[in-house]
């Protein structure tokens, strides 16, 4: 893969309202969606609740002042949705470069619109966001931008499209359904109708490739490190916790991600993926995944040591 950010835009800078085309963009955003895009003060509330990230069962959350649970709480809302600011903001990126690889007028066509779609994702996200994020250190959105540079347009597909396009309805239903402000669920729960185009385009185009061995070996690396983020567990969860609380030793970790039920909620993301690699011709794939055990859940030390790690990195 190509190490850097240039397809995913993660760090291309923004310019200010006060820029002549803002108006335009404005514009046209409101003509997709029909009424302007809602701009409100951020909520003294978090958009998610403790139950949402199963911090109602963790004792140092606990056992917490109020203000230290509500700092717990916005910090984990703003990471869920800094995340979705990212992940849309790759998927202008991966449509615009879909477009320039697209094999007909009416492939060239479809990605022209599908990017028009994460375009206004996008729009609608920022306006939930006090300050756009300037860059990200996250993992998997480090991944994601490496993943939107490489040219394998089979692993694009796969990854892109029938894998994380797939997760992405999944998650964004469960953003939805829980969320605490009703017009930011509602944006959500809009989302879902396109999002399903993209992932169905993706899975009919995917379906009909023939892959090759290199396409297929790099696929099968870059879902092993995916899988092995989602086996690691709620990391973010306990990165907020040690941010507001300081510091916790490896056997307070363990015992955090053992209330978080960390097994429970790795086994059942990873079920939902392994449900999502269905094409006929992904077959080997899955059954090497299976082989080096990606679908299985790392435990409460393996994570908690996993934690540590990437404090000291």
């Amino acid at each position: 893969m190509i190490f850097g950010h240039k397809t995913a835009g993660f760090e291309l800078p923004s310019w200010g309202s006060d820029h002549k085309c803002d108006r335009l963009l404005s514009a046209a955003l409101k003509s997709r969606l029909g009424k302007p895009i809602p701009t409100t003060d951020p909520p003294e509330f978090p958009y998610w609740d403790a139950a949402y990230f199963g911090l109602d069962k963790v004792g140092i959350f606990r056992d917490s002042t109020p203000d230290a649970q509500q700092q717990i709480l916005h910090l984990c809302s703003m990471e869920l949705l800094a995340e979705a600011y990212f992940i849309e903001k790759a998927g202008v990126g991966y449509m615009a470069k879909m477009t320039l690889m697209a094999e007909t007028t009416q492939e060239r066509m479809l990605y022209a619109m599908f990017g028009a779609d994460e375009a206004t994702h996008l729009g609608q996200i920022i306006s939930f966001l006090p300050v756009e994020p300037a860059a990200t250190s996250d993992k998997f959105l480090q991944l994601l931008s490496e993943l939107v540079e490489t040219e394998d347009k089979s692993l694009l597909l796969f990854l892109m499209q029938v894998v994380l396009e797939g997760w992405g309805l999944t998650h964004y239903r469960s953003l939805a359904k829980h969320c605490r402000h009703a017009l930011l669920g509602q944006m959500f729960h809009n989302f879902l109708q396109e999002e399903s185009r993209h992932h169905a385009a993706g899975e009919m185009i995917f379906t009909a490739t023939t892959l090759s061995m290199a396409s297929e070996h790099a696929i099968i690396e870059a879902l092993t490190l995916f899988l092995q983020m989602v086996q690691a567990g709620p990391q973010r969860v306990v990165g907020v916790l040690e941010r507001v609380k300081g510091h916790f030793s490896g056997v307070q970790k363990v015992k955090i991600f053992e209330e978080l039920d960390t097994e429970t909620h790795s086994g059942t993301r990873l079920a939902v993926l392994h449900g999502l690699m269905q094409p006929p011709n992904a077959r080997g794939i899955v059954a090497e995944l299976q082989h080096r055990g990606a679908f299985q859940p790392f435990s409460p030390s393996v994570c908690a040591a996993l934690s540590e790690v990437a404090v000291l990195g």
